[in-house]
């Protein structure tokens, strides 16, 4: 669990007959911690509902487990999203048989589920079709997030991906234009084309855009700054970005 995240009893489920209750129920679930060591009947019954399941798993110290409950969690606890992620095979096609181009947004490393909730919340008002996150490594939906987004992250798509690398090659085999906002470029966001099929990319306030992702970018943009402090939230940045696509797509 990342820092950020409020360690409510609604976001998760611990023991394990629960949480295979839970994956043989179908639930929405972020990851799955498990307790170091740990062996018997019931925990082999759990590893097995788990095969085939792309379910995020993560063996961790007791000390873990018992700061997000004291109570008898039997070596198991998992994160349950309070929303259905989207298949995005699935989503990619049908904006395109609505005769509409992709608006994307994947968020790499963004770990404040509160920047995770803002960027929801502008983007459903600002028409994006849907937010990818990696399954490791980025705030996934929590009942925080959802709070955040004034409940934005129940209309909008997101996508679970286990590889980012695989999901920006499969985007841009759709045609779909990769465009990364970075400092690391000297192409200013309001002189770049972004009209068309785009999926924008947002790194970590801490260390931006992963090297091996925004080599895969066709285009690199940075938000023009006038003052002394060097980077905007991300959430902001976010915002800004989709404005201007926007304008692009309907103010030219």
């Amino acid at each position: 669990m990342h820092p950020q995240e409020k360690k409510k009893e609604n976001d998760f489920v611990f023991g394990i007959r629960a949480i295979i209750e839970a994956i043989e129920a179908n639930k929405t679930i972020n990851k799955i911690l498990l307790q170091s060591g740990v062996k018997g009947g019931l925990m082999t019954e759990l590893k097995d509902a788990l095969k085939g399941k792309k379910i995020t798993t993560q063996v961790v110290p007791l000390q873990k487990l018992n700061r997000i409950t004291r109570k008898n969690h039997q070596g198991a606890i998992a994160f349950i999203s309070p929303v259905e992620y989207q298949p995005l095979d699935q989503i990619i096609p049908n904006i395109y048989d609505k005769g509409e181009e992709p608006f994307l947004y994947i968020l790499d490393r963004v770990t404040d589920v509160r920047n995770l909730g803002s960027i929801a919340r502008s983007a459903e008002c600002n028409g994006v079709h849907a937010i990818i996150i990696p399954s490791r490594g980025s705030a996934l939906v929590t009942a925080d997030a959802v709070k955040t987004s004034a409940g934005a992250l129940h209309k909008i798509p997101v996508c679970i991906e286990h590889n980012l690398k695989e999901t920006i090659q499969y985007l841009k085999d759709y045609g779909i234009k990769i465009v990364g906002c970075t400092e690391k470029t000297e192409n200013l966001l309001p002189q770049t084309d972004l009209k068309g099929a785009v999926a924008i990319i947002m790194g970590s306030e801490e260390n931006g855009i992963s090297g091996e992702y925004l080599k895969m970018c066709d285009t690199r943009v940075k938000i023009p700054m006038f003052g002394t402090i060097e980077s905007l939230n991300v959430a902001v940045s976010a915002s800004i970005v989709m404005y201007e696509v926007n304008r692009q797509r309907h103010f030219e």
